[in-house]
């Protein structure tokens, strides 16, 4: 095999500003290795990454494990599609749903794809268990919410971004103002063909928003009050993330469909689920819904790995620690300084919102001078700067990347 001939930062960035699609704004940092929580430039130099690929590499850069799964079985067996069984796809199906308390599985590969599943599912049980005529289903999503950007995703999305001039979109959708019950339940009084309720149980891309506490599991209760089904996108909250190993355990709510993604390769493989129980799932029929490449033996094998690793390396107990100590550091430092206003999270998801208006460029030349100083992160809605390394952090890391954080901020505050 050839040896790739060496490219700078600024000839990879060329390349893809010429032959690729702008539908990235990518920070401008070309990265070539990566190992645990650090990454490495083209021209070898070595960052913290706080952004873990959006929380896809919860495990860590090439973790040894999960590489050695995929490489094996790369060797073995790739692909057979679901036109036959293969010896792995069960494995994994069996692994996963008793992982996550849960009857059955049905994999994907992204995360858009697993929330399209989730939807049909939603509305195929509404038909078939819950009586809905057919055709009028609907499904309450929270406003300002982040589930993707394929058409009907898009379709109940409030960002002018992902929306303008991809029309006409997909009916069947309310919105409602995310953490609020009492416009929830309106919706659900409201409309006798409301077939599911669709969260992140916590708003990762809009900024980080926790909810209230409480708000889940009394989201929860309203939906089998109104025998609606509890739909929890956990594609980014998920796998360890915010120190349980779904968000929405925090409130010990168990969603009737779990949407995961991301992690659940630990960012060596596109693989996503959907989870439900046998009441809901099993509305599903051969020719309903599939994917080539959904459960293939790499994925199948890949997952398994990332998951082991989230349960030996107690990656979410180490989370929920170093969270803690996060948030109190930067806390003390938005109080002392006039530059961010507050930081807000759990776990090792969390952000810190600047100063500053949302169409101003401050928390990107942060991020800039971030880089700079050797840490990765990346802005969100303009004014906030999200924050999510690698959950397999130390302490004695964790604490060298607050000092950087609050370095840097200090230099803009001069």
């Amino acid at each position: 095999m050839a040896v790739l001939e060496h490219l700078t930062s600024q000839q990879a960035i060329d390349l893809e500003n010429k032959y690729g699609a702008h539908n990235y704004h990518p920070l401008p940092v070309v990265l070539s290795k990566g190992e645990g929580v650090y990454v490495w430039d083209v021209e070898g130099k070595k960052y913290y990454d706080f952004l873990s690929a959006y929380s896809a590499v919860n495990q860590g850069h090439c973790h040894p494990k999960i590489v050695g799964a995929m490489v094996n079985q790369a060797q073995t067996l790739t692909l057979t599609s679901r036109a036959f069984y293969n010896d792995m796809l069960g494995r994994y199906e069996k692994f996963a749903t008793e992982f996550f308390g849960f009857d059955k599985l049905l994999p994907m590969n992204t995360g858009a794809e697993a929330v399209e599943t989730a939807l049909k599912l939603c509305r195929k049980w509404a038909y078939e268990v819950k009586g809905i005529e057919e055709n009028e289903a609907e499904i309450i999503v929270c406003k300002n919410n982040f589930h993707g950007r394929t058409t009907t995703i898009i379709s109940f999305s409030n960002d002018p971004v992902a929306r303008k001039n991809f029309g006409p979109f997909t009916n069947g959708f309310i919105k409602v103002d995310y953490d609020n019950l009492t416009e929830l339940e309106e919706a659900l009084k409201n409309n006798k063909n409301v077939a599911g309720f669709m969260a992140e149980p916590i708003q990762g891309e809009a900024g980080v928003y926790v909810p209230s506490e409480g708000y889940l599991a009394a989201a929860k209760a309203l939906c089998e009050k109104y025998n609606v089904l509890f739909i929890a996108d956990e594609v980014q909250t998920g796998i360890a993330r915010t120190g349980k190993l779904l968000a929405v355990q925090h409130e010990n709510v168990q969603p009737d469909i779990l949407i995961l993604g991301k992690a659940l390769s630990g960012g060596a493989y596109p693989v996503s689920a959907v989870l439900a129980n046998d009441s809901i799932m099993n509305v599903i029929k051969p020719g309903n819904h599939g994917s080539t490449f959904g459960g293939n033996p790499v994925a199948a094998a890949v997952a398994i790995a990332a998951l082991e690793v989230v349960k030996e390396e107690k990656l979410a107990e180490n989370a929920e620690r170093l969270g803690k100590i996060f948030r109190e550091e930067l806390g003390k430092f938005v109080d002392e300084n006039e530059l961010v206003t507050l930081v807000r999270g759990k776990g090792l998801l969390n952000a810190v919102v600047i100063n500053d208006t949302e169409d101003s460029d401050t928390a990107w030349n942060i991020c800039m001078k971030l880089r700079d100083n050797g840490l990765l992160a990346k802005p969100t809605h303009g004014n906030i700067i999200r924050f999510a390394p690698p959950l397999v952090m130390n302490e004695e890391q964790l604490r060298d990347c607050i000092d950087i954080i609050k370095k840097t901020i200090a230099e803009f505050s001069k």
